[in-house]
Formats: structure tokens, C-alpha cells, sequence
């Protein structure tokens, strides 16, 4: 296991990026009470709105499963070839507008869609879960039944889990984690875990000087500690880690930051929509390198 931190190599900016208007516009559509059972009908319209606009940006989309997870793969993907997913979870808890969790991650996920189509990049596809809420049963789905009928071959999965809050006051950050083994404890940074293969990504996202202003940190684990630290297998990452699949959690660490959790506060202004910009900077860059 390590831990490693890229502390910001610039000053943030004074003037929000273009790009944050198109984020804050889809976490305003999106934030509203979403649960896959308690608010069914709310939860088909979010997941087919993601499935219309992943289609009208050039994207083959199809609904898989029981659970209805949006899958989306470039037009261009040959079978075999090797692709990356990006994912998020479209679903909320029951009575939560979710806004940080999780409409900033689907949010992210679509903002990085609309910079892929515009690379016309053919290697990166995108799939918004389900009912994560309820057990990850959407991604638990995905990789047992949806993930083999796929025509192309996973390269690596970056899941988006809350990317939307940041604060800068002194003792906002908590860890799950031994006290002190973080050792940061103001939320300002994105995380990101890995495991075994996908620590290679953590390190180019480290390491990456695109969007300089972002505070990083990375921890690669290993199985043993997600059993000692049951926290760190929270998201739609673990089906994956779980059957030997490398992937990806970038999160702004969720209730160990933001005290909206699962709350009614969870609310589009509640975020950092400068935060949210420099992460889908970031991973637009790991996604299609220049």
C-alpha cells in the first residue's frame, strides 16, 4: 500500500473555466430525488436522459440489464480492441436531491463523453450504473452479465463516485483510515484508489501536469486492506477490483468531506463547480494523452 500527494503547482483561477457551465447545468438536471425503488419513476427518465444525450454525441448506447445501466461505445469500437470506461452511478438515496452524489460524478462522465466525441477518440466508452445505492447491484450486474457481451476488451475503468465538494476550512477532512496515516486534514483534493494494475493510472494522474491548480492524492491497496478497511470497497469500483479488473476510484471522499451526505442539503450550490472542471480536465487528459 502507498499514499502519495501532488500538491497544487499553480494558484487557482479568480474567473470559473467556460466548462463549469455545462457541469453545473447537468448537476441542476440531475439533482432531484432519484432512488432506483422509491423514486422509480424520477430514476427511468434520469437514466434514459443520459442514454439521449451519450447517444446524440455520436455514442452506440444500449440499456443493459434488470437495473438499467446506460452503456455507451464509440461507433468506432472493434471487437477486441482495447477500451477504457469511464463510469458513474445515476441513482440517489431515497428523498436526497444527490447533487454531490452522485449527479457530479455523472455530470464529470458527461462533460469527458463530450470531449472524447470531440477528439474522435474510438478506445473510450462510458457506463452510468444503477442502484449503487442499494449494494452496487447495477455495477455487481454489469461485470457478471454485461461486461462479457461487450465486443471490445477492457483496458482499465475510472469510476466518478462524488466529484463536486472541496473545502478549504481546517479540520474538513476525516479518513477511514488510521488517524494520522492520511495525514491531510483540510478537503481540497480529489482521491484517487487503485489496485493492482490500475496503480499505473493513479501514477499518471499524479503525476499529469494537465489542470495544475487541482490538489491530488492517490492510494494504491491491496485486497487485504479493503477487508481490514471496509470503506474502501464503498463504490462501483469493487465488482470490478473483486473479479481481478483493474479500476479507478476518483472521489472527493464523500462523507469523510461533505457534511450534505445523504442529506436534502445535498444541493447544486453546495459544489465547486472550478473543483469539478479540473477533474474532468484531468481525466480527459489520462483518457486521450496529447
Amino acid at each position: 500500500m502507498w499514499i502519495r500527494e501532488q500538491k497544487p503547482r499553480a494558484a487557482l483561477p479568480s474567473v470559473e473555466p467556460p466548462h463549469a457551465r455545462a457541469l453545473r447545468s447537468w448537476v441542476r438536471a440531475l439533482a432531484q430525488p432519484r432512488h432506483f425503488w422509491a423514486e422509480a419513476s424520477v430514476n427511468r427518465r434520469i437514466g434514459d436522459d443520459i442514454a439521449e444525450r451519450l447517444g446524440s454525441l455520436g455514442f452506440r448506447v444500449e440499456l443493459q440489464g434488470a437495473y438499467r445501466n446506460v452503456v455507451a461505445l464509440p461507433l468506432g469500437a472493434a471487437k477486441g480492441k482495447p477500451t477504457t470506461l469511464v463510469c458513474a452511478h445515476y441513482d440517489s438515496v431515497p428523498n436526497c436531491p444527490g447533487a454531490d452524489d452522485n449527479a457530479s460524478g455523472v455530470a464529470v462522465m458527461l462533460e469527458c463523453a463530450r470531449r472524447i466525441a470531440d477528439s474522435y477518440a474510438t478506445n473510450v466508452g462510458f457506463v452510468a450504473f444503477n442502484a449503487e445505492e442499494d449494494g452496487l447491484l447495477g455495477s455487481q450486474d454489469f461485470v457478471k452479465n454485461g461486461l462479457s457481451r461487450l465486443p471490445v476488451a477492457l483496458q482499465m475503468v475510472h469510476v466518478l463516485e462524488m466529484c463536486g465538494y472541496r473545502s478549504f476550512e481546517r479540520g474538513s477532512q476525516s479518513s477511514p483510515l488510521p488517524a494520522g496515516l492520511l495525514g491531510l486534514d483540510t478537503g481540497t483534493f480529489i482521491a484517487m484508489l487503485g489496485r493492482g494494475a490500475s496503480k499505473r493510472a493513479v501514477s499518471a494522474a499524479l503525476s499529469s501536469k494537465e489542470a495544475p491548480a487541482l490538489h491530488r492524492v492517490g492510494l494504491c491497496t491491496a485486497s487485504i486492506m479493503s477487508r481490514m478497511v471496509p470503506d474502501l470497497d464503498r463504490s462501483d469500483h469493487s465488482p470490478f477490483w473483486n473479479a481481478g479488473l483493474p479500476a479507478v476510484l476518483w472521489t472527493d471522499t464523500g462523507n469523510f468531506r461533505n457534511p450534505n451526505y445523504h442529506q436534502p442539503t445535498d444541493t447544486p450550490d453546495s459544489l465547486d463547480y472550478q473543483f469539478m472542471s479540473d477533474v474532468t480536465t484531468l481525466l480527459c487528459r489520462l483518457l486521450v494523452p496529447a
